[in-house]
């Protein structure tokens, strides 16, 4: 190995006692490729086995905590204690290949396709339709049914527990459920829930406690809890980094084991709320970055790239397409044959990368997804 990147190599231990061999992470990433019943398919068993053998930490794709909060179509499930088998077969994939497993939890919220909810029911803090489906107008959910979802990511957490995992990631981030009780866009309730900034945040900061409460009760060792974010939205309202820097300054207080920043691009410049002398992600850092373990990820494929995300100070770098393309990335910068790393796709390299065929059929039918080669 180039003695330059030995800072991606370096152990780390979170808070709650869970340790790292290195400081990559496969980055949550949706793939479509769940059984009808919401249990994990045999495709993504060996997709995960193939890509756990040298991160030191796999996010899993996103799972939905309540029924009425499912996504995408081919998403796993976590919503009963039916489906604790099927994600201990995935928890035991991850760790006999090396890596910590983390289950990523969520709820679609106003995402939601109607036809993957009960009743087409899709719910949400309030009747706003996203700019991404705008002919779907949500229900604004009652205090109790917020209540009932909140203790949902408990019951997950509880699950991920039972079904070996080391630990859960809620996911705040890509506007979905969480998100959109913190957004002044998706949130416009005059209840306890919304209206200034203290309300939009209780949402997020009551399912924060509830999934540490649930780690606390249930965990027998070292289990760690993490937060994913997005640092602003492009609507006006929306989320600014002024917003953003609300929600990290009450994260940090909550003792989580990192947070992460969901980004397209790493070196992003933030367009509100606060200057462009540095990017969003070196602005988390300075403001968090002292209090809680930052992971940054956007569009790092190559090792340079990762050290020099590191340098901003961040402690752990997630990797996402980049593992799709080369499962064995660390591994041959490991083995000093970065030279190596494929950075394009063939048409014909589906079997050889062992990706399920609902994700391969969207990454040739997404331009720009990846460069496709001979």
């Amino acid at each position: 190995m180039k003695s330059n990147y030995l800072p991606l190599f370096k152990e780390i231990s979170f808070k709650s006692g869970v340790q790292l061999k290195n400081r990559i992470v496969m980055a949550p990433m949706t793939n479509f490729s769940s059984n009808e019943d919401g249990t994990v398919s045999d495709s993504e068993l060996r997709y995960y086995e193939r890509r756990s053998g040298g991160v030191g930490l796999v996010v899993t794709a996103c799972v939905y905590v309540s029924r009425n909060g499912k996504g995408f179509q081919g998403e796993f499930g976590s919503d009963s204690d039916e489906m604790i088998d099927s994600l201990r077969a995935l928890a035991s994939t991850i760790k006999e290949k090396g890596a910590k497993a983390v289950l990523q939890i969520f709820h679609g919220g106003r995402e939601c396709p109607p036809d993957l909810v009960p009743n087409g029911d899709v719910v949400s803090a309030s009747a706003v339709a996203s700019e991404q489906n705008p002919n779907v107008v949500p229900r604004a959910l009652l205090d109790s049914e917020i209540e009932a979802i909140i203790r949902d990511f408990g019951e997950t957490t509880r699950r991920a527990v039972a079904a070996g995992f080391d630990g859960v990631e809620i996911h705040g981030a890509n506007g979905y459920l969480v998100q959109q009780f913190f957004s002044a866009h998706s949130n416009t309730r005059e209840d306890r829930w919304g209206g200034s900034i203290d309300n939009r945040l209780r949402f997020p900061l009551a399912v924060v406690d509830e999934v540490k409460r649930a780690a606390a009760a249930h965990a027998q060792g070292p289990f760690l809890v993490g937060y994913r974010f997005s640092p602003e939205e492009a609507t006006t309202p929306g989320i600014t980094m002024e917003d953003t820097f609300r929600l990290v300054d009450e994260l940090a207080k909550k003792d989580l084991d990192y947070l992460h920043v969901s980004l397209q691009e790493f070196w992003s410049m933030p367009r509100r709320g606060a200057d462009e002398t540095k990017s969003r992600i070196e602005w988390i850092q300075e403001r968090a970055g002292h209090l809680v373990p930052i992971i940054g990820v956007g569009s790092i494929q190559t090792p340079d790239e990762a050290v020099k995300a590191l340098d901003t100070g961040i402690q752990l770098i997630a990797i996402g397409r980049e593992l799709i393309v080369e499962p064995d990335w660390v591994e041959k910068v490991a083995e000093g044959r970065e030279s190596e790393i494929k950075t394009t796709l063939s048409k014909d390299d589906q079997d050889r990368l062992v990706v399920p065929t609902p994700l391969w059929q969207a990454i040739i039918h997404t331009p720009g997804w990846f460069p496709i080669g001979d």
